[in-house]
């Protein structure tokens, strides 16, 4: 038996370059950090010999089929047929947190499987190739209109600035920050729960209908990207990153109706209200957790304004994809 473990994030800017949409021609780039947030995979033997059926897996719900085409779940059935694995395997899946809150769990499901189905194979894959992987199992295979960011930072981890340039063509740069700077960053931090779960997939396919037209903002957001490394990497104070991420937000809810609501701007002004520089949506859109950026002395005015609302704790700059246990 073993288990792989990888981590959901959280984007700051660049959100929306990051589609081979824009950046294919355009080129993109996300600010963004994996979270200590995890989906866990565990993959172990399974003697069919002994059974009716070849395959056990369990997420939501459970299935026993007799082969890979039987699989209901397309995430699970095209990484097992992506892998050449056709039956005699359990695998099961957990998560710290639910799905369709804007944290990038489906990319993450998918490089934990990835990363399991290899290990159990016997395969070691470099955490960039993991990436790519992904990407090509959701966008080709599955058919997802997702971008290509959530994959990259569930298979490669920590705090980064990453360029796109193709599905195959991915550079990571590690934000050079101390770790003094990094905690201080850290308790700035303050994400609420919308009480909204939504597929993303409706809210992007508005947007992308829209890149076009969209073109000239998602610019701007790509040049927020390297403003917000200028700024952690600097002596300039976080209020300036909290400001920025305001403008963040307004250019992105800009760029389809869908991306916010009457319930998620009357959140979002309460937390302006109760003292924060400024923070974002996290994810597509229309529901998910609210990043807010706040000097620590607001958090007890934010937690009491949100009164009953689900607060994540977080730590920033968690490992990724790994195998986390192996018998």
């Amino acid at each position: 038996m073993l288990i792989s473990r990888s981590p959901v994030r959280i984007s700051f800017f660049g959100g929306g370059t990051d589609y081979p949409e824009y950046f294919l021609r355009h080129g993109g780039a996300v600010l963004a950090t994996a979270i200590d947030k995890f989906c866990y995979l565990t993959a172990s033997p399974f003697p069919s010999q002994l059974f009716d059926y070849k395959i056990r897996l369990s997420y939501r719900q459970v299935e026993l089929v007799k082969n890979v085409e039987q699989i209901q779940h397309n995430v699970y059935r095209e990484c097992l047929k992506f892998c050449g694995l056709e039956g005699d395997i359990e695998l099961h899946n957990v998560a710290d947190l639910p799905a369709f809150t804007g944290l990038g769990s489906s990319s993450t499901f998918t490089v934990a499987l990835l990363q399991a189905l290899h290990s159990f194979k016997g395969e070691f894959v470099r955490p960039l190739d993991l990436a790519y992987e992904a990407i090509y199992v959701e966008r080709q295979l599955v058919k997802d209109r997702v971008g290509c960011q959530d994959q990259l930072m569930a298979a490669v981890g920590g705090f980064n600035l990453v360029e796109f340039r193709t599905e195959t063509d991915i550079l990571v740069h590690k934000v050079p920050i101390s770790p003094q700077r990094l905690a201080e960053f850290e308790q700035h931090l303050f994400i609420v729960f919308t009480g909204i779960k939504r597929r993303a997939a409706q809210v992007v396919a508005h947007q992308l209908e829209k890149v076009v037209d969209n073109t000239d903002t998602l610019k701007m957001m790509r040049l927020m990207v390297d403003e917000g490394w200028d700024i952690l990497t600097s002596n300039k104070p976080f209020s300036v990153f909290g400001a920025l991420l305001h403008k963040a937000w307004m250019a992105k809810r800009s760029l389809a109706s869908a991306i916010s609501n009457p319930q998620i701007d009357e959140i979002y002004n309460l937390g302006i209200g109760a003292g924060a520089w400024g923070g974002k949506l996290l994810g597509a859109g229309a529901g998910g957790f609210i990043l807010f950026f706040a000097p620590p002395e607001v958090h007890p005015a934010l937690k009491s304004v949100f009164g009953d609302r689900q607060v994540l704790d977080i730590k920033v700059n968690a490992p990724g994809s790994e195998i986390i246990f192996s018998s």
